[in-house]
């Protein structure tokens, strides 16, 4: 059996898999979901390419939004990741970044981020580092139009900030070039735009899946993010047919 490795996204941390996490488990699958750091993503990608060669066997390498860019880089080079599955996600090829990808087409709230985002500095930050925090008024329409206010303004919450040089961070040699990828696009996305994704998965030659979603479709649809992974893990041969 192989390890379904879930990465979350900016704002976000590993619960907001975890309608996903429960349906694979109830199937048997074994579910890893470390935290991403947030902090950029060539040392995000290190940390978890160093967290993939603790795992036996084969791994189903799974990302969303930001989290997409993180194993895009941290799957490169690793025989051992069958799959790669992007929700949502940036798909970035070698020297691009999540800001320019995100301003490719018109529509993302994250192209103009005074506008979106609270600007928190940190001690023992590089100089002129922050931490960028959504706007907790903007959080509902940028992030989970399809979701109700109320669990929207508690995910704004509790949200963990991205590092303001992660926009910037040039993507390294993408792992897509060599390994299978699927891909779940949210239709209603307002923070990377469905136009940019098409583009993106078309070239990664990912086998993509449109649903009716705003950014956090593996929560508004568990269902459909779960079955993408499925498939992706039985046609890459991480799976038996028999799943």
């Amino acid at each position: 059996m192989p390890h379904i490795v879930l990465i979350h996204g900016a704002w976000a941390d590993a619960s907001s898999w975890a309608a996903v996490i429960s349906r694979l488990q109830q199937a048997g699958h074994t579910v890893d979901a470390p935290p991403n750091l947030l902090r950029g993503v060539a040392p995000d990608a290190a940390y978890v390419a160093d967290y993939l060669r603790t795992l036996e066997g084969p791994i189903v390498l799974v990302g969303h939004s930001y989290g997409g860019a993180v194993i895009t880089n941290a799957a490169t080079g690793n025989e051992a990741v069958k799959a790669l599955v992007y929700v949502d996600a940036f798909i970035p090829d070698e020297g691009e970044t999540v800001l320019e990808l995100a301003s490719a087409q018109p529509g993302s709230a994250l192209g103009d981020p005074p506008k979106t985002f609270n600007f928190v500095p940190y001690p023992g930050a590089p100089e002129g580092e922050v931490d960028l925090y959504i706007k907790q008024s903007m959080f509902h329409a940028v992030m989970a139009a399809d979701q109700s206010e109320g669990d929207a303004l508690i995910r704004a919450a509790g949200q963990r900030p991205l590092a303001a040089s992660a926009l910037e961070g040039k993507s390294g040699v993408p792992a897509w070039k060599s390994i299978p990828s699927w891909a779940v696009i949210g239709t209603e996305d307002r923070a990377i735009p469905p136009a940019e994704q098409v583009v993106m998965t078309e070239r990664a030659k990912a086998k993509t899946t449109k649903v009716t979603a705003a950014h956090l479709s593996m929560i508004s649809q568990p269902d459909v993010v779960t079955a993408v992974i499925v498939e992706a893990a039985t046609d890459a041969g991480a799976l038996p047919n028999a799943w």
